[in-house]
């Protein structure tokens, strides 16, 4: 087993957050908002596809597992390169719970972002649709680090936690949200919102889960006290993101063997 799984799963199952959450140094009083205010919205599905596992969304791209209860996502990717030229596109790669045929989400995650031909990056939060995107503070992120967080229910709420495994750096925050279903966890590239879906930024192709990542345990879900990769769950969903025309934006590889991971790219003809 890689370094990187031992430092941040260690073990499958709940003694995997215990390393992630209960070792966290937590800057907890460090969050602060985005200065522009930007919405990760629920899934705003085009179309569904049920006979072969796939679907079209305007502003998600990657997988989601379907069911009914879920209380841990858990997933790692490499933050892209973002490629800027002029205006301002956005691009967000996370983990969470719900949003999927639901109307709220639990989840946090990483951003490319373009103003102009400068790239910024950062690590956020968010319990949609509450409140905007929260940008977590002290917690630096670039190209080429390698994320995992994981979204776990408690049984009366949610703990949302990311570690920077590249440098080490931990975060975490609890919270709760009402109407929550926990029906649906996800593995996604988005395009934000705000009033409308904002222009994605072109950030290559990007990869989620172990093979790439080497953190073990990773993209994975928990239902019913059972703890499975993505391609194991009965029900689940290959998402392209879409523009108004149909077109694509954003497109998930196939899972790779083991069912855990994948790749997501940004084509060129949105």
């Amino acid at each position: 087993m890689s370094t990187r799984s031992i430092g941040f799963l260690g073990v499958l199952g709940v003694a995997a957050v215990a390393v992630l959450i209960g070792n966290a140094r937590v800057p907890q009083n460090n969050n602060t908002r985005a200065q522009r205010p930007r919405f990760h919205d629920i899934n705003r599905m085009v179309a569904q596809h049920p006979e072969n596992g796939t679907s079209q969304s305007t502003n998600w791209s990657g997988y989601a597992a379907l069911g009914s209860g879920f209380t841990r996502a858990v997933g790692s990717w490499v933050v892209p390169a973002a490629t800027c030229s002029s205006g301002s596109q956005y691009a967000s790669f996370w983990v969470g719970i719900d949003g999927y045929g639901s109307g709220t989400v639990e989840q946090l995650g990483t951003e490319d972002d373009c103003t102009g031909a400068t790239p910024s990056y950062h690590a956020w939060y968010e319990f949609c649709c509450k409140e905007p995107e929260i940008t977590i503070s002290n917690f630096p992120v670039k190209p080429g680090d390698v994320i995992a967080a994981v979204v776990s229910y408690n049984g009366s709420g949610f703990v949302l936690a990311i570690k920077n495994v590249t440098t080490g750096q931990t975060y975490k925050k609890t919270g709760n949200i009402a109407g929550a279903q926990r029906a649906s966890a996800e593995w996604i590239a988005e395009a934000p919102s705000s009033g409308g879906v904002l222009p994605l930024t072109n950030f290559g192709t990007m990869v989620f889960g172990k093979d790439s990542t080497g953190v073990a345990g990773t993209n994975t879900a928990t239902l019913g006290g059972v703890t499975s990769p993505i391609g194991r769950f009965p029900t689940f969903y290959q998402i392209t993101m879409v523009n108004g025309s149909g077109n694509p934006k954003a497109v998930p590889s196939i899972l790779s063997t083991d069912l855990t991971s994948f790749s997501d790219t940004w084509v060129a003809s949105q």
